[in-house]
């Protein structure tokens, strides 16, 4: 049994470990931006009224998105825990989730953390580089193309995404340091936080992930 919630700005490399944490633990992994699409392509009352504030160009608010992560967690592949993604966003957030476990019995186990120095974020962001015709994804630096600027796979055109430019960059860091940063605190207070240097090589950065929760 592992419930755990994984945290980390931007580029701290959280969808590459969730991957692995997932596989070797055998728990779903449930990232808020894939529960949002799946009710709103399936039409969900509670999907409908996400799309509602999305449509607006409005944030879906607090209440909504604690809403649609606690319905996730009631399914049945979570019977045996689970790794949470992007949720929760906020002291708000954790403070209903919390709430919503202890009503079920449950709690948070564990919250890994993985801190980057923010230099080392803007690298590996930004030299981000996708396959415009395939979607494959390569790094100028740690997983460069044979060619540059072709892709290996279909000889499409490799292109920086819009939100990965270093003007973008920067203020999802500043966004994620003043909106979701003081969750590290909250979860300290808690006695449940592994902090993680993220700046190691991928697997020695799971190798301290699965030594921290120590199971």
């Amino acid at each position: 049994m592992l419930r755990t919630i994984l945290l980390g700005p931007p580029g701290a490399g959280k969808g590459t470990q969730a991957v692995k944490i997932v596989e070797k633990y055998n728990i779903p992994h449930i990232s808020t931006g894939d529960i949002f699409r799946e009710n709103i392509k399936n039409e969900t009352e509670l999907g409908n009224r996400a799309k509602a504030y999305m449509d607006r160009g409005e944030l879906v608010p607090d209440e909504l998105v604690v809403e649609i992560a606690t319905d996730r967690l009631t399914k049945d592949d979570c019977k045996n825990g689970f790794l949470l993604d992007g949720f929760p966003r906020t002291i708000f957030q954790a403070e209903k989730l919390d709430e919503f476990l202890a009503q079920r019995g449950e709690k948070i186990d564990k919250v890994i953390n993985i801190d980057v120095e923010k230099d080392a974020l803007v690298k590996r962001i930004t030299g981000r580089r996708v396959c415009k015709s395939c979607g494959a994804s390569y790094h100028v630096v740690n997983i460069p193309p044979k060619k540059d600027g072709v892709c290996d796979l279909c000889n499409g055109e490799l292109i920086q995404r819009a939100d990965d430019t270093e003007e973008t960059v920067l203020n999802r860091i500043d966004v994620y340091n003043k909106q979701t940063k003081p969750l590290v605190d909250y979860y300290d207070k808690a006695g449940v936080i592994i902090n993680i240097d993220g700046n190691k090589d991928l697997d020695d950065v799971l190798a301290d992930i699965v030594k921290g929760l120590g199971k």
